[in-house]
């Protein structure tokens, strides 16, 4: 199966002072079409910075190596032309907190029309109409209204539906999802993640979903072509196809976290407490222990 997005060998590193901080370590991945690949994580395992870096939007400072390829092109293309085309038609982002692509000072409509006008060659008209039908797409009661609000004037589900309108505006390949469900509450939070579930069956967008959670984990990667990924200090320790991991890890930290969910049925959770000795381990390169499913084991 061709790959979408490709990242081979990746590592993300900070430097301060004389010492240099290793945030993301060797990571490599593929991620087909109309697929999701989950990456889980607690807080502090890099996932976020490893999302970002994935699609060219690293944090400042970093120093990234390794490649990363977006439908056989660099993310990080050179030319500022090709880099807005690339994160504002092909990929698409969703941020934990919508104020990170809200601006407070407009309204929902205008937002998104001026999203749409970068997009598609509509007249003014148009793209009041179709930021309407967007609103639709995410399942926005009263869209005629709620483009007329600003997004202080939306509770805070609403606001992360408008934010993920905006990211589909212009019909991305890809959309990556940080951590989107995690400042709503939990029955806010699993109407979003369907949300994105149900367009990736429509729209045939594939999804990076960043998450600390397993609960959420399971609810986004439960198709065949799914992947999870379980990231422990910037590396991955153990991953391979969703139903496998998730229900028979075979990485001793991947087991302790799902040994610390309250049910078989795998409900909204926090990653259960890990033993140090465990985290603190020196894990060796990943090995294949099962078709498409990879393990680091303990360094000798």
């Amino acid at each position: 199966m061709t790959a979408l997005l490709q990242a081979r060998n990746l590592g993300v590193s900070f430097r301060y002072g004389s010492r240099t901080s290793q945030v993301v370590r060797d990571v490599s991945l593929d991620i087909p079409e109309r697929s999701v690949f989950a990456v889980l994580g607690e807080s502090g395992s890099g996932k976020t910075v490893l999302a970002r870096t994935l699609i060219g939007l690293e944090p400042a400072g970093a120093e990234v190596r390794g490649s990363v390829e977006f439908s056989g092109r660099p993310t990080r293309p050179a030319r500022p032309a090709a880099r807005r085309k690339l994160l504002g038609r092909e990929i698409g982002l969703v941020s934990q907190d919508p104020a990170a692509s809200l601006d407070a000072m407009r309204t929902v409509g205008a937002q998104l029309a001026e999203v749409l006008r970068r997009h598609e060659r509509l007249d003014r008209r148009a793209r009041r109409d179709e930021a309407v039908r967007r609103l639709e797409q995410v399942h926005i009661r009263q869209p005629e209204q709620v483009v007329r609000k600003y997004p202080s004037e939306l509770s805070g589900g609403m606001r992360q539906r408008v934010s993920i309108a905006l990211a589909l505006c212009g019909r991305p390949r890809l959309l990556v999802a940080d951590e989107p469900s995690s400042a709503l509450d939990a029955i806010v939070g699993a109407r979003v993640v369907d949300l994105l579930d149900e367009l990736r069956c429509t729209t045939g967008t594939s999804i990076v979903f960043v998450t600390h959670d397993i609960g959420v984990a399971a609810r986004i990667a439960h198709e065949p072509q799914d992947r999870v990924a379980v990231m422990l200090h910037g590396r991955f320790v153990e991953h391979g196809p969703a139903a496998e991991v998730l229900t028979r890890p075979r990485h001793a930290y991947t087991a302790c976290l799902l040994a610390g969910e309250p049910s078989a049925a795998i409900p909204r959770g926090e990653l259960a407490t890990v033993p140090r000795e465990l985290r603190d381990a020196d894990w060796g390169p990943p090995r294949q222990v099962a078709d498409g499913h990879w393990v680091c084991e303990e360094a000798a």
